[in-house]
């Protein structure tokens, strides 16, 4: 895979494949790929003579700086597993994330919590590039179906699950090149995300430097205000977001882009107002697509192909999904199913860690079931109707209910909870917590901090709502989906 994405090192040497960019230019960073392929193969050469070997799992706890891809592509290259993992996690978070993967080795930023109950030696950034330095390895080859990178979604369970991709998935992102992006290597491609975020690894580094373009993050502390000015001054023809940075962005006047071809957006549901706001202001389209951790994005629009309004848009090109009944056959076009991958997409992951029974739990008649029900057009668009599950959207990370219900039920004050995504306006949802009392009545701001001190920031609530009761229904299942809609209805409020 690390060969792969470093396939145009040697006849692009010069050109810059990344900068880190900020407001005022103050400490920029740049790389060009000559620079970038000799820190990856002198880092997988530097954690071979730290004895770690091929198949073995490293850990990533490191912010949103060029050591994070340094650090992901280097164990690549040495044959090693990268565990990308997001800087938000709470030390309890992250111990029960890395007894699932056993690391050998963590690589951690100053300040970003680590786990307890391992014992993988703890390297710095300062160790990370001293390792750079060592004496270039090869590229360590094998098969493509063996594991290359682990990366964690939550579950219904509300375990997060370690979702382990082979070396394959990188030769399936070539499908998004023209099924999304409309990707050259003249391309200059600005991603707006943490470097963690498997949305920014792909889109905004690993498919940029496939392709031979130049990849540009704005570091870390960089404000949505501040991105319309990097777009302009940085000449960017690609602009790849969340929907909520897009949303940001559209509060002040945006300048002149005249460089930018189209915007894309992933990770969350775009509200057709942002879409709408967004070509207004800078009259060029936005791209959404349509994926998740377990296998990338598979539907999309694109510039050659844009998506009909209201639709995802269609299956990119070399992509085999389908639409199927809960025993995995197809279901008719229009009618609705759950959103199905074959399991010979090369995109798919290989399965999640040490749990063969969830595995294959997600598999019907050779179908990988994504949870989500959704209908196909006549014309092949697919039309997103709901999910089939209460999993939650926190600015593109998919968030467990269930986790975040147990981790305010520890609060004394709360006898339950239950936990939903809401609207609070037409392009705006966040994480809501209804509530029964266990005594007296509780404080927004204290329900807040417990949960700050429990959970990362992206799965924290922002509503608290008290009730007498929660919905369940014939089987006691809770029904978080009547909450929502009674929230919605303005049943219910948080005041």
């Amino acid at each position: 895979m690390a060969r792969y994405v470093l396939t145009h090192a040697d006849d692009l040497g010069t050109k810059t494949a990344l900068s880190v960019v900020t407001p005022n230019g103050a400490g920029e960073t740049h790389w060009t790929y000559a620079q970038l392929a000799r820190a990856v193969c002198g880092l997988a050469g530097g954690l071979s003579a730290q004895g770690v070997r091929p198949g073995d799992r490293v850990l990533l706890r490191l912010g949103n700086t060029v050591d994070f891809p340094l650090a992901f592509l280097g164990a690549i290259a040495a044959g090693a597993v990268p565990v990308p993992t997001s800087s938000q996690l709470t030390r309890a978070e992250i111990s029960k994330m890395a007894a699932m993967v056993d690391p050998k080795l963590i690589f951690a930023d100053e300040g970003i919590a680590l786990p307890d109950g391992t014992d993988a030696p703890v390297l710095n950034v300062d160790m990370l590039h001293r390792l750079a330095d060592h004496p270039p390895a090869s590229f360590h080859m094998g098969d493509p179906e063996r594991p290359a990178y682990i990366v964690f979604t939550s579950g219904t369970s509300g375990k997060a699950r370690a979702v382990v991709h082979a070396h394959r998935a990188i030769w399936a992102r070539q499908m998004m090149w023209t099924g999304w992006y409309g990707l050259t290597r003249d391309d200059r491609l600005m991603h707006a995300g943490a470097f963690n975020w498997t949305y920014t690894l792909g889109t905004g580094l690993m498919d940029p430097w496939t392709v031979g373009a130049t990849a540009l993050i704005p570091a870390a502390g960089a404000a949505a205000a501040d991105l319309g000015h990097l777009l302009a001054r940085e000449q960017v023809t690609i602009f790849a977001a969340a929907p909520g940075v897009y949303r940001q962005m559209l509060r002040a006047p945006l300048p002149a882009l005249p460089n930018l071809r189209h915007g894309l957006s992933a990770g969350e549901k775009l509200p057709a107002t942002t879409r709408a706001h967004w070509i207004d202001a800078t009259g060029t389209p936005i791209h959404e697509a349509y994926g998740m951790s377990e296998c990338s994005t598979f539907v999309s629009g694109s510039p050659d192909h844009p998506a009909p309004e209201g639709t995802l848009g269609f299956p990119q090109p070399g992509r085999h999904i389908a639409v199927v009944d809960d025993t995995g056959h197809p279901v008719a076009r229009n009618e609705a199913g759950i959103m199905a991958v074959h399991a010979s997409d090369p995109g798919l992951m290989l399965g999640y860690l040490g749990a063969e029974k969830d595995t294959k739990a997600r598999f019907r008649n050779d179908w990988f079931l994504t949870g989500d029900t959704v209908s196909m057009n006549p014309d092949g668009a697919i039309t997103f109707e709901g999910r089939s599950d209460d999993i939650m959207n926190a600015g593109g990370f998919r968030v467990s209910p269930i986790e975040v219900e147990a981790a305010m039920a520890l609060h004394p004050g709360v006898h339950e909870a239950a936990c939903a995504e809401v609207a609070i306006k037409a392009d705006a949802t966040v994480i809501a917590c209804f509530y029964t009392l266990e005594g007296a009545a509780l404080s927004d701001q204290d329900l807040s901090a417990h949960a700050h001190a429990t959970l990362a920031h992206y799965k924290c609530p922002r509503l608290f709502i008290p009730v007498t009761t929660l919905p369940r229904g014939a089987n006691n299942k809770l029904l978080r989906s009547s909450l929502r809609t009674a929230f919605e209805r303005g049943g219910l409020s948080s005041g």
